[in-house]
């Protein structure tokens, strides 16, 4: 019986001997699939790696400009918003004003002296819009002529003869049409002037925060400076698109009213020769501005 078990332990030990072997052997194939599995992998990203160029200019837009606004610069775009819209205000209104009394005047002024009778001039004169200028200054001297000839002996005309009353009435006609025509060339000069400057200061405001963007980072990549550099473009663009239509209005204005100016002054004089002498002297008033 003792052999029997000496003669097994052998063979127990070749079996041991075996699975001992094998076992390396199954182990290695796993491990490399494991690694083959790790290597296919994709790498992990980095939350803190810098984006594209591309996505880098996209924040160069106007949502990125509203959206990282501070207080001087929302000041700044609020400013040419409201110079921006009173100056297109005043384009539209002077320049339907102008374009009406331009077509209006030379009709006006032809209809007058050619209708035969004073009394039925000036009832056309009465007849004609409150926008229209020269009525009002042919009113006004006719208005000026009646009251003095209504007060004759009176001293009122022992101060002031009749052509003096008359010429003092249409000087005061004169100015305050010519002063209505003004309205609004202020604003214009103004905005024409200081927007390009008010525009600048959002400039300058991108750059710094820029240049703040580059120091807290640390590089001055695209991703750094796309954004308030952008900012700074728009600022620019903003103020110059305010500031052009101003001065291209304001001095349109400025030679339209030259022109009717010239007018009321043609118009005066003759207004002044027929109500004082009751005749019209030709050819004695300014020649209309052509330029």
């Amino acid at each position: 019986m003792l052999q029997d078990q000496t003669s097994t332990q052998p063979a127990d030990a070749g079996i041991a001997d075996a699975a001992a072997a094998a076992a390396p052997a199954a182990v290695e194939p796993a491990a490399g699939s494991v690694m083959a599995a790790a290597s296919s992998a994709p790498p992990p990203v980095d939350a803190a790696a810098p984006m594209s160029d591309a996505a880098a200019l996209q924040t160069m837009g106007f949502s990125h400009l509203i959206q990282n606004l501070d207080w001087i610069g929302w000041m700044v775009l609020v400013t040419l918003v409201i110079q921006s819209l009173g100056s297109w205000v005043y384009i539209i209104v002077n320049g339907l004003r102008n374009l009406s009394i331009t077509a209006r005047m030379e009709r006006v002024i032809s209809t007058f002296w050619e209708t035969p009778s004073a009394a039925d001039a000036v009832r056309f004169m009465e007849e004609q819009p409150s926008s229209e200028p020269f009525s009002k200054i042919a009113l006004d001297c006719a208005g000026a002529a009646a009251h003095h000839q209504r007060h004759e002996g009176s001293r009122l005309v022992e101060a002031l003869n009749r052509s003096e009353f008359i010429d003092r009435s249409l000087r005061q006609a004169v100015t305050r049409e010519s002063s209505r025509l003004e309205n609004g060339l202020t604003w214009l000069a103004t905005t024409g002037s200081s927007a390009p400057f008010v525009g600048l200061l959002g400039t300058v405001m991108g750059i710094y925060h820029a240049l703040i963007a580059i120091g807290a980072s640390g590089q001055a990549s695209m991703d750094v400076v796309a954004g308030p550099v952008g900012e700074a473009l728009i600022m620019t663009a903003f103020g110059l698109f305010v500031a052009i239509p101003a001065v291209l209005a304001y001095n349109f204005f400025m030679r339209s009213n030259r022109k009717i100016n010239a007018r009321f002054d043609e118009f005066a004089h003759d207004l002044h020769d027929f109500f004082a002498t009751g005749s019209r002297v030709e050819g004695v008033g300014p020649k209309p501005v052509k330029k």
